[in-house]
């Protein structure tokens, strides 16, 4: 750190503390130049993860946003809370441990639906049929075709 008063960048810390709330660091420091002190105040800075949509927007990752979309195609269906929770948060590891600030709305789109159909076939093409957009009935049926197929060979 410069110092204020003298720009020497020769300090030490006299005292370090959390903020009430933890996200910031206060700490007091002394010149070793001219022995004057200052404080500093320290931040994680963090750069958001960002989902690319299919239309080009961005938008920052939203772990309420999957739920919301899981809840809605699991409605009366057998599927615990507690499972949703656990897609959800595979889906947040996933965009956390990429190194791209930047994914693609598919890869997690991809992600969620690769579980909810290990989970509940009913209310994968639930959400199948709104995240895939199928623009037909035709297209709708090829998809529970494969279905089909994927269950004769489980």
């Amino acid at each position: 750190m410069r110092c204020p008063f003298c720009s020497t960048l020769q300090d030490r810390v006299v005292d370090s503390r959390e903020s009430k709330t933890g996200d910031m660091v206060r700490r007091r420091r002394e010149c070793t130049k001219c022995g004057r002190r200052f404080t500093t105040y320290e931040r994680l800075d963090e750069i958001p993860h960002m989902i690319v949509k299919k239309d080009g927007r961005r938008e920052k990752f939203d772990r309420q946003k999957i739920l919301a979309g899981l809840l809605k195609a699991c409605e009366k269906r057998p599927v615990a809370m507690n499972q949703l929770e656990e897609i959800v948060n595979q889906a947040e590891t996933y965009v956390a441990e990429s190194p791209d600030r930047e994914l693609s709305s598919s890869a997690v789109g991809e992600l969620v639906m690769n579980r909810l159909k290990a989970l509940d076939k009913v209310a994968y093409v639930r959400f199948a049929s709104v995240y895939l957009d199928f623009k037909d009935v035709r297209e709708f049926m090829d998809e529970l075709k494969d279905l089909l197929k994927s269950k004769g060979k489980v």
